[in-house]
């Protein structure tokens, strides 16, 4: 039979299979994340382990450890291992673990069979040799969680964008702040928006330059079995060139932790998580901020030709695309927490409660995608109006009683915030009260021409200070 392609095997389901996934993310949302599915999936590990597992032989070449030198031609063999693993060596190694019940053991095994056939049969012994399956295994997730990082980074920086240009657009537009759920000084619209904008940008930053540790030094951490064999060999060394020889120019980077149990600590990768957290808090934040605004009518929601908003009410446009991020986000973010508080904690020096937890990193990064998808298309569908902003700020002229008090005390007028604590708190003022407020004030205190000029110049349109950015 001919192999069946990776791409039907693995993340194009039939019909029927996505219909009854229990996760909406291999049924609902599965076009959204077929990406990440070569990479968190169980071939994905697979295939991971497989990698380091020949670039670990290929590097114990290199440093002389072997009895022969490999060849060239053999050099390329191996990495064209890498570059042709497929579903149907995959399935191979599954069938193996039927019998054996250890995944890893069973790539090493399989890792042999293809170089028994080839001309490294004289060298079978170097493969895996004094490592312990979690030297593979926490390897494999590095080169696993990077490859994932890459794809929600690039995401996170097409929502940032897409943000900063709204922020852009609205740079000038004077927009009602509520501060406690209150009219306060006005700000813009663009502000607003710039602000998270650059709190994703500091995220971002933090993701690009993250580098997570990982182990490589045997079964409980002092590589004991290769410097038995190996004396003369500083194997410590040895594993902080190989580390650095897995990373990429892009993407996190790893060093090595030569201070470790059976496992490495995993401190990082609550510190990963944590970043991963930071800026999905970041993004629930500005989608319910945006939520708020639909709410009160200064941002309009496109409508769409042939959508239904609701089943009993014809009229509405939800701000559904939005409330699915948050949605999504929340639940990544629950996972990225437990993560951080399991994997930090192991009995002794090894338990194994941490595999089955680590399968399932594809699930934050997948309900991640989805997140910034949707919040993508949700921008894609507002636009802000200004008219309705402009009407908001002219019913609260009471905002700008904080410029008046500081412009009052300081042209020397006694207890100016008083007074206007006295007229304004919990009222709301228009223009004419205010003008009126001003010309009572200027006729009690004999204020100076200039004082009362400057105070009729501020509007709530204008009184936003300096929002450059």
């Amino acid at each position: 039979m001919p192999e069946v392609s990776l791409g039907t095997r693995i993340y194009n389901m039939k019909k029927d299979d996505m219909i009854f996934a229990i996760s909406p993310i291999d049924g609902r949302y599965k076009e959204n994340v077929e990406d990440l599915g070569p990479i968190f999936s169980e071939y994905g590990l697979m295939k991971y382990r497989f990698i380091v597992e020949i670039k670990f032989f290929l590097a114990l070449s290199k440093a002389g450890i072997m009895l022969r030198k490999i060849t060239r031609k053999e050099i390329l063999y191996l990495n064209s291992l890498i570059n042709k693993f497929s579903v149907k060596d995959f399935d191979y190694i599954k069938e193996m673990e039927k019998i054996t019940d250890h995944d890893v053991k069973d790539v090493e095994y399989y890792l042999k069979g293809k170089m028994k056939n080839a001309s490294l049969s004289d060298c079978l012994e170097y493969v895996h040799l004094g490592r312990t399956s979690e030297d593979i295994n926490n390897l494999s997730y590095a080169l696993m969680l990077r490859d994932g990082v890459k794809i929600i980074s690039a995401k996170y920086k097409e929502v940032e964008k897409a943000i900063s240009n709204l922020a852009k657009t609205n740079r000038k537009t004077p927009m009602l702040a509520l501060t406690h759920g209150q009219p306060a000084s006005p700000t813009t619209f663009g502000w607003e928006m710039n602000v998270f904008a650059e709190r994703l940008r500091y995220g971002i930053r933090q993701l690009e330059e993250f580098k997570l540790k990982v182990k490589l030094n045997g079964a409980t951490g002092g590589d004991s079995a290769l410097y038995s064999a190996y004396p003369r060999i500083s194997w410590r060394k040895f594993s902080d060139d190989f580390t650095l020889s897995l990373n990429e120019k892009n993407g996190i980077k790893f060093v090595n932790n030569p201070f470790t149990t059976q496992i490495e600590s995993h401190d990082t990768y609550r510190e990963l998580f944590d970043i991963i957290r930071g800026l999905d808090l970041v993004l629930i934040d500005f989608s319910q901020d945006i939520w708020s605004y639909i709410s009160r009518g200064i941002i309009v929601q496109i409508s769409q030709k042939g959508e239904i908003g609701s089943s009993a009410m014809p009229q509405k446009v939800n701000p559904i695309k939005f409330e699915n991020a948050e949605g999504n986000l929340g639940l990544a973010n629950s996972l990225c927490e437990f993560f951080g508080r399991k994997l930090t904690i192991s009995r002794m020096q090894r338990d194994l409660s941490d595999s089955t937890v680590e399968r399932n990193f594809g699930l934050v990064f997948a309900h991640v995608k989805v997140a910034l998808i949707y919040v993508l298309k949700g921008l894609g569908r507002i636009k802000v109006d200004p008219n309705a902003l402009k009407t908001e700020l002219e019913k609260h002229w009471e905002v700008v009683s904080e410029a008046y008090q500081v412009i009052l005390r300081s042209a020397g007028i006694p207890n100016g915030y008083e007074l206007l604590k006295e007229f304004t708190r919990g009222k709301i003022v228009d223009k004419k009260a205010m003008h009126l407020f001003i010309d009572n004030l200027a006729k009690e205190h004999k204020l100076p021409k200039n004082v009362v000029e400057k105070l009729k110049k501020i509007t709530p349109q204008n009184y936003i200070g300096n929002r450059s950015f």
